[in-house]
Order: structure tokens, then C-alpha cells, then sequence
């Protein structure tokens, strides 16, 4: 870059030098283009996924959390088997 300047081209020509001989993710700020549109999109892209991850499980867990109190709530119990079964399991599984 010392000896482009030395030789008396400007700082656009030198940037241009720059960016022809190594490609656009040399310079600090990439000009918007289409090769260079992934670098400027990819963190709205991961932000963006990373809200709606966030979105769907907060909703998974507030259905959750809601779903047990709610059986609850109507009165919901064990069939006969299923309490037979838990107890059997109970039963096993105590020392």
C-alpha cells in the first residue's frame, strides 16, 4: 500500500488495487454488492432466528406449564388401570 501511494496513485486507486488483488473482505466497511450481501445480512439473519427460537420456546413452555394446572382444573383423575400401573411402579421402585 506504501509503495501505491509512493507511486502517486490516489487513495481510490489504492483501495481499488486492494480490493481487485484480494477481494472485498479486505476492507474494514465492504461495499454492498451481491458476493459481499451475505456479510452485510448474516447478523440480521442470526438475530432473527435466534428471536424466533426464543418466540416458539417460550410458547412451548408457557403451553406446558398451563397444560398440567388445567387438567388439573377439570377434575381430571387416573383410570382405574392407570392408578393399578403407577402403583406397581411406585411399589418397584422403593427400597
Amino acid at each position: 500500500m506504501r509503495e501505491r501511494l509512493q507511486a502517486g496513485d490516489s487513495d481510490t486507486q489504492v483501495l481499488d488495487f486492494l480490493v481487485a488483488r484480494y477481494g472485498e473482505f479486505v476492507l474494514l466497511k465492504p461495499r454492498f454488492s451481491g458476493h459481499t450481501a451475505i456479510l452485510w445480512l448474516m447478523p440480521v439473519i442470526v438475530l432473527l432466528i435466534g428471536a424466533m427460537t426464543l418466540i416458539v420456546a417460550w410458547r412451548r413452555y408457557r403451553r406446558r406449564s398451563n397444560a398440567a394446572p388445567a387438567a388439573a382444573a377439570t377434575g381430571e383423575s387416573l383410570t382405574a388401570a392407570e392408578a393399578a400401573q403407577l402403583s406397581r411402579i411406585l411399589q418397584r421402585d422403593e427400597p
